[in-house]
């Protein structure tokens, strides 16, 4: 009797202990996740503690609080995966995160307008007749070309009309169509908008960007004009010309921008999206600026599987003539 009691006892206690063991890590298993959501939520309260400008430099990249300011290829790597996986397919959500982050604490994105005025370009041509490229053709060409050198013949030019009296408004958020035959100016309207116009032309008119005239500002920060001709370095790699393109341009306004929307998040109490904070954040730092971007735009234009190789040109084999349109595209 005494030792079926025990065995009874023994029985008991090891079910109960076992029963334990099972229901202790039930629990443990269900709150793992809750554990880390409390985990990641006070390194935001932390974060949200420091001043504006530490602030913005430091963020959570896959649950691990990051010094945006040093944060290496790995994390960037893992941010853009986690970001736009598939350009194709992610690109849209991950920009409408961006926007509704703004929206959220009616902070609105930078729009512009451009509007053009009686925009009339002049060119001075040569008059003459044709003739085939003969010997004695070339020495007259010389001797005139000497001899206008000299102010002794009249320089035979002419003025030719470009555009005469254009006008018209693009209005922001739009993609706007600019047909017309060959030779009626349209690259040269698109140049005079970006305010790239050759010195030798003569303009008149007025092009303004939200009111502001060409002269009250550099256009080429808030507009570019990708020409038919690809201008690249060839020794340098895909990568490489599109860092040095986005540290040429700088950080501009959206590191003030970004100060801005990180206040008013915080007197709305609205914690933001951990991968959206860190992107912006590196966007708008200096020195993480260029990286982050050039990734971006690598893995959005699909230039990845040539990132490391030469841009290339008539003496040096380099990627396709498609990429390099498309290096032209994300370095402007």
């Amino acid at each position: 009797m005494e030792g079926s009691n025990n065995n009874n006892g023994i029985s008991l206690r090891s079910n109960s202990s076992n029963s334990w063991r099972n229901n202790n890590m039930d629990v443990f298993s269900s709150s793992s996740p809750e554990r880390e959501d409390d985990e990641v939520a006070l390194k935001w309260a932390a974060i949200e503690r420091l001043p504006t400008y530490s602030r913005i430099r430091r963020s959570i990249i896959n649950n691990s609080e990051v010094d945006i300011k040093h944060m290496g290829l790995t994390e960037r790597k893992i941010l853009l995966e986690r970001l736009v996986k598939i350009a194709e397919e992610d690109n849209e959500k991950f920009l409408l995160k961006l926007r509704d982050r703004m929206d959220r604490v009616g902070l609105d994105i930078p729009t512009i307008e451009v509007r053009f005025e009686h925009i009339n370009v002049e060119a001075q041509v040569y008059v003459g007749r044709r003739a085939l490229p003969t010997l004695f053709n070339f020495y007259v060409n010389v001797l005139e070309g000497f001899f206008n050198y000299l102010h002794i013949i009249p320089s035979p030019k002419k003025p030719l009309h470009i555009l005469q009296n254009v006008s018209g408004i693009i209005k922001p958020r739009r993609m706007s169509l600019l047909l017309g035959p060959p030779g009626s100016g349209k690259t040269t309207l698109l140049l005079a908008l970006a305010g790239k116009l050759a010195k030798d032309l003569k303009y008149s008119g007025r092009v303004t960007y939200n009111g502001h005239g060409l002269e009250e500002f550099v256009a080429q920060r808030s507009s570019a004009y990708i020409g038919q001709h690809d201008n690249h370095i060839g020794e340098m790699t895909v990568r490489e010309t599109l860092a040095f393109s986005a540290r040429c341009q700088g950080v501009g306004h959206n590191y003030e921008m970004l100060s801005e929307l990180l206040r008013r998040e915080k007197e709305a109490n609205i914690k933001p999206d951990p991968d959206v904070d860190a992107y912006m954040k590196a966007a708008a730092l200096e020195g993480q600026q260029t990286s982050v971007v050039t990734d971006y735009i690598l893995k959005i234009l699909g230039l990845e599987v040539c990132a490391d190789i030469m841009v290339g040109d008539g003496m040096i084999r380099g990627i396709s003539g498609g990429q390099k349109k498309r290096v032209t595209t994300g370095s402007t």
